[in-house]
This record gives structure tokens, C-alpha cells and sequence, in this order.
């Protein structure tokens, strides 16, 4: 299993219309091939950072699978516009399990 990690800064006075976007997203992840999971967790610090979290079966569901798809250019067009700049994107591996 992979994890998706998405920092994702917002233009200052979208929050509320990224939420929604990502909210209304949520179908195209529940049906993206080997998407397990995903949530959006939002900074108290900086309230216009958000971290997108994404559980995948293997990388390639996302990097080749959903990146390739309709979906994807459906997904950006319900959050692109809130974008302050490009996502950064890492894809984690769990290495240590605690408890």
C-alpha cells in the first residue's frame, strides 16, 4: 500500500470552496482503481494549507491509473481554480507501525 501525501496552499479566501470541491470529489476517489481511502486535513497554523491523503493498492494507481483518466481532469476542475500553486506530491511507504 501506498500513501499520497498532497500539501496543497489554497488562495487566501477559498477554503471554503476547495472543502466543497474536495467534498464533492470524494465519488471519483471511491471509484479510481485501487483507491483504498482518502481525507483532507486542514492546518490550524496556516489555515490556507491543507494536506490531501490518499491510500493506494501500488503507485501506479495513481501516477498511471488516475493521473490517465477523465476523472482526474474532472477532479482538477473542481479544485484547480483554488490552487495558490501547483500540489507538492510525495508517495509515502509505512516503514514503522507503532501503535
Amino acid at each position: 500500500m501506498v500513501l499520497e501525501v498532497a500539501q496543497i496552499d489554497v488562495k487566501p479566501g477559498m477554503e471554503q470552496d476547495f472543502e466543497a470541491g474536495v467534498a464533492k470529489g470524494v465519488p471519483i476517489f471511491q471509484r479510481a482503481k485501487g483507491c483504498m481511502a482518502m481525507e483532507l486535513q486542514r492546518s490550524i497554523e496556516l489555515p490556507s494549507r491543507y494536506r490531501l491523503l490518499i491510500r493506494w493498492d501500488a503507485l501506479e494507481n495513481h501516477t498511471v491509473d488516475f493521473r490517465g483518466s477523465a476523472d482526474y481532469q474532472e477532479w482538477r476542475k473542481l479544485v484547480g481554480h483554488c490552487f495558490a500553486e501547483p500540489p507538492a506530491v510525495e508517495h509515502m511507504n509505512k516503514v514503522v507501525e507503532g501503535f
